[in-house]
């Protein structure tokens, strides 16, 4: 009997969710074209237009599948009361764990699979989006402030400014700057090209070098080649272009090693790397308080009133997480704590609601606790 429960409220658990998700990434493909149709023009735009709107999908998937889940636990135990299937679980002695467990597993697993969904599809599908939205229809938005080639790194007391290039293939149109402990400019070259050479030794072609020694003297001398020792190894430049929210995990570890190295900024990729697990870990305190909601006592609306819950919840949880990223962004709160305190808030509600409850749950069996 109790296995059979488990399986029943499971499985219409996992049809609302499905259900739901399905319509939101619906709703948002037909909007955002609808919004967007007058830029789609030029020869095969149809074709490019699908393709574009099923990366979008993909990446609509990933953004709005902890909604589906909070938004089906609670329409998913609100039809079963409506339906007098909660009186007459409870009237079986079984307690409330008979919906929230299966609920619990249900929403574990599908979180679970949405930090591997972001990780193997959603990042791909999000690149893929950015490449047709700006090459086949030259709409860049903020592309270009994430792949622009342009890098500024700071190593010790040079500045480098490297223009165009990698690492491994060379820099091109380079200027490197040495800073006393003043920030006073002691030197400054400019190359043409740079490449790495043994160790920490570069070497510059077309340079133009230019001293400053003090006292408003110039020195300037100009070299077709020449090797710097530059105390930087050819693998501190190993910055690539991208969002952050678009690079696996792996990537973002690196990324943030290699930031740190030159001095960049590397708080939205923290901020990024943890989101990756606690945007979707979010889901899970979410479905259980949408289940509390939907079981507490001289409840009305049933269904409207668990898709308004589940809505002010998403909203609330929404915004939220973008004030945090604000914060981050502007160094008042650190990305671990920014990522995760939408979750643990829900926690905190979710258990504050369990709670609430205990005391109205555990009636002696048999007596009938919803009408």
């Amino acid at each position: 009997m109790k296995g059979t429960l488990f399986g029943y409220v499971l499985r219409t658990y996992l049809r609302f969710a499905l259900g739901i998700l399905t319509g939101l990434v619906v709703i948002f493909v037909v909007v955002d074209f609808v919004d967007r149709a007058k830029s789609y023009t030029g020869p095969g735009w149809v074709e490019a237009a699908a393709k574009l709107y099923a990366y979008k999908a993909l990446v609509s998937v990933q953004q709005l599948g902890p909604a589906a889940l909070l938004l089906a636990a609670g329409t998913a135990v609100s039809a079963l009361r409506k339906q007098g299937e909660v009186t007459a679980i409870r009237a079986l002695t079984f307690g409330p764990s008979a919906l929230y467990v299966p609920i619990l597993v249900c929403s574990l697993t599908a979180c679970v699979g949405l930090v591997a969904f972001d990780e193997w599809v959603a990042t791909h599908a999000g690149r893929r989006v950015d490449e047709i939205t700006t090459q086949r229809f030259n709409r860049g938005g903020d592309w270009r402030f994430y792949y622009t080639p342009k890098q500024w790194f700071r190593r010790g007391d040079r500045i480098f400014f490297l223009r165009s290039g990698s690492a491994q293939d060379g820099f091109r149109d380079v200027s490197i700057f040495t800073v006393s402990k003043e920030f006073e400019l002691r030197q400054r070259l400019d190359a043409a090209e740079m490449h790495s050479q043994e160790g920490t030794r570069w070497r510059l072609v077309d340079v133009v070098d230019r001293s400053f020694p003090g006292e408003g003297r110039t020195s300037v001398k100009q070299l077709a080649e020449a090797e710097y020792d530059l105390g930087v190894p050819a693998n501190v430049f190993r910055i690539r272009p991208g969002r952050p929210e678009q690079m696996r995990v792996a990537e973002l570890r690196e990324q943030i090693a290699a930031r740190k190295e030159v001095g960049l900024a590397t708080r939205q990729f923290e901020l990024a790397l943890h989101n990756r697990f606690a945007y979707p870990m979010a889901a899970l305190p979410a479905a259980l308080l949408g289940v509390g909601l939907a079981l507490r006592t001289n409840r009305r609306g049933h269904l409207t009133a668990a898709i308004i819950e589940g809505l002010l919840t998403a909203v609330a949880m929404w915004g939220l997480m973008v004030v945090c990223r604000t914060l981050v962004l502007t160094e008042r709160l650190p990305p671990f704590v920014a990522a995760w305190m939408p979750t643990f808030l829900l926690v905190l509600v979710a258990g504050a609601v369990w709670l609430r409850r205990e005391g109205l749950l555990h009636l002696p069996r048999g007596r009938v606790l919803v009408r």
